[in-house]
């Protein structure tokens, strides 16, 4: 109840009040639309065919780079990490089995491990929000992008411990959309629409831009 009054006291039209729509909301669903627009799963299925393993991830880093999701040194370390063509097509065809293979527990590991090797100069590739704000522009009703530090203080001001690895793995994600699962229900008369709504929330009970 604190979380839900700290929310709507900053929008107290919830997620259909303009200002967080406008705030929080648009950039990221633009995203996604942009996302079905040019990687929608029949045009990612026709490039992987194809071999164009750098014009999917060169797709996918660009739809990103317009969101101010990732910080700017992940932004460059990935596009750096993709621009051989062993990184491109492990980037490919890892993000295609977690977005198109079926059930997440089945490939999240993988991915996680696809993006630990990729090759890279200086900054490490796989973190938390690298590897989870792809599946999340791609299927936000399915996947929740995680800023380890902001959503595990979040966590707790919500009464949960949220389990933590540095290294993504698919034990801690599971976790992660549980709690997703269960802030969701929790705020179902406010009408979520999908989990950029839960990520939102959640951003805005850990954030320094929303103090209490």
């Amino acid at each position: 109840m604190r979380c839900r009054r700290k929310f709507l006291q900053y929008f107290p039209g919830g997620f259909h009040d303009p200002e967080y729509v406008a705030l929080e909301r648009d950039y990221k669903w633009r995203a996604h639309e942009r996302w079905t627009e040019v990687l929608g799963r029949l045009e990612f299925r026709s490039l992987l065919r194809a071999r164009r393993h750098a014009e999917i991830a060169a797709r996918a880093i660009r739809i990103e780079s317009r969101t101010n999701l990732l910080f700017s040194f992940e932004k460059m370390a990935l596009r750096d990490a993709v621009r051989e063509p062993r990184g491109a097509r492990a980037f490919a065809e890892a993000l295609d089995a977690l977005v198109h293979g079926g059930s997440a527990a089945q490939h999240f590991d993988a991915w996680c491990d696809a993006i630990a090797g990729l090759p890279r100069k200086q900054t490490r590739v796989l973190t938390w929000p690298v590897v989870t704000v792809f599946p999340f522009l791609a299927l936000p009703d399915a996947h929740f992008f995680f800023k380890p530090m902001v959503t595990r203080r979040a966590a707790a001001a919500y009464g949960i411990e949220l389990p933590y690895t540095p290294r993504p793995s698919w034990s801690a994600y599971e976790a992660i959309l549980d709690l997703a699962s269960r802030v969701r229900r929790d705020l179902r008369d406010l009408r979520p629409r999908d989990l950029i709504d839960i990520q939102s929330f959640l951003w805005i009970q850990g954030s320094d831009e929303y103090p209490d």
